[in-house]
């Protein structure tokens, strides 16, 4: 966090929680006549949007006037996780080159293009 968003967070911000990863949510203190108050997420760690929960970002885009509880979550919904893409953590296929390139031969009905037959 920069020195300008912890001064910003200091003295315009109320904060209303924070989710199991840590990031830390805030809501204008007092906001312009006319105008909604501007929500922001100060996060634990990198910056990462991905690391936003469902509920936390149906509050931070208005949809909600207060996040969701984590109690009301239905046994069916697995938690959250950021998105890994880029990382070492990422799904990689059977036969990507980071697991070794080899994949499952192909079933029977495949015959690989030569050109002399």
């Amino acid at each position: 966090m920069t020195l300008g968003t912890w001064l910003h967070t200091r003295f315009h911000g109320r904060r209303v929680g924070t989710d199991a990863d840590g990031n830390v949510y805030y809501e204008e203190r007092s906001p312009t006549s006319g105008q909604r108050s501007r929500r922001w997420v100060i996060y634990a760690g990198a910056p990462e949007a991905s690391k936003v929960p469902p509920e936390w970002h149906a509050w931070l885009h208005y949809t909600i006037d207060a996040p969701l509880p984590v109690a009301a979550r239905r046994p069916w919904q697995q938690p959250h996780l950021a998105n890994a893409t880029g990382t070492p953590a990422s799904y990689r296929p059977p036969g990507h080159d980071y697991s070794g390139g080899a994949r499952a031969r192909a079933t029977g009905d495949y015959e690989a293009w030569s050109p002399g037959a």
